[in-house]
């Protein structure tokens, strides 16, 4: 509580307790219109096993791990309701009648992943886990509105500390190590399923006492280079192929360091992937790699291409 109010409470535990339990996930009514596919319409959810809603297919191994995550939309319903005094002094500032501010809300999340690195047990007898963890998290970065009749849209709500822990939300957690490729894609395909959902519906909730609708925007740029590699299916940073964002090759790169420019795209990907998982050209495993340019395995989650740290070293080298 003292985290989030700066306020240190002395109370008895159950009032804590209570209080607690607004601040977690699983606490606030919502809806969705139209209804989420494929995801239970239950709102009072609280933590979760982290392969709930993965549908094992015939090829998948069973992914033996533990993980415990939120519900992706319960999170984010947690998330706004901790900016709602944030939100309508937002609308206070921008002189915005709040009661014809209902629907028209965008929100723009940031999600971050990345492996925290070896997290054993130096002697203890715990479960059999492996030695690596992985934490998905998002950040909420802005919050804008479009009034009845207006053409641009006013921002109300801004992170000021985008990269700050206390911004960060922590929605799964993993024991997985990040090259692990296949667990990896079992545990965050129910993440990736319920985000493509919310993509395509808004969310009914009451904020400031009147009931508000908000749809979501999702960038994935607080992946570091080799989880966007994991992600995106593409060969790991040893590659000949350096570069998550284009098809440069590494003597291609250091030939030429100024025409590098955005080609891939997640869908790309996912063809290239098809290529080479059935060959349709007969050809050696030389000339298939060549052709799919270093994507060896299935990308699952589609992180938007915006500059990463390669390009920026590639920027620096050149200056």
């Amino acid at each position: 509580v003292k985290a989030t109010s700066g306020r240190q409470i002395f109370q008895p535990l159950h009032t804590l307790r209570s209080a607690e339990k607004e601040l977690l996930p699983g606490f606030h009514q919502f809806e969705w219109q139209p209804a989420l596919k494929n995801v239970s319409s239950s709102w009072d959810v609280g933590i979760i096993d982290g392969l709930s809603g993965w549908t094992a297919s015939v090829d998948d191994v069973p992914a033996d791990t533990i993980a415990r995550r939120f519900r992706y939309d319960v999170a984010l319903v947690s998330a706004l309701k901790d900016l709602e005094e944030d939100i309508m002094e937002g609308l206070r500032e921008r002189g915005l009648d709040d009661s014809t501010c209902t629907s028209g809300f965008t929100v723009v999340v940031k999600e971050s992943c990345d492996g925290m690195g070896d997290v054993s047990e130096k002697h203890g007898s715990g479960p059999a886990v492996p030695e690596k963890a992985v934490r998905f998290s998002f950040t909420i970065m802005s919050i804008s509105i479009r009034a009845d009749g207006e053409e641009d849209a006013v921002t109300i709500f801004q992170e000021q500390k985008p990269n700050s822990e206390l911004s960060c939300r922590p929605l799964c957690l993993m024991f997985v190590d990040e090259s692990d490729h296949e667990t990896l894609t079992a545990i965050l395909g129910p993440v990736v399923a319920e985000r493509k959902a919310m993509l395509e519906s808004r969310l009914i909730l009451s904020v400031g006492g009147l009931l508000r609708s908000f749809r979501f925007f999702f960038r994935g740029t607080g992946l570091d280079e080799k989880m966007v590699r994991e992600m995106e299916g593409l060969e790991a940073s040893g590659s000949t192929y350096v570069c998550t964002l284009c098809d440069s090759t590494r003597a291609e790169a250091s030939q030429n360091m100024v025409l590098h420019s955005i080609t891939r795209s997640h869908t790309e990907n996912l063809e290239r992937y098809e290529i080479w998982r059935t060959n349709p050209f007969s050809e050696s495993a030389e000339e298939l790699r060549d052709r799919v340019k270093g994507v060896s395995a299935k990308p699952f989650m589609e992180t938007q291409p915006t500059l990463d740290a390669l390009h920026c070293d590639i920027g620096n080298a050149t200056e």
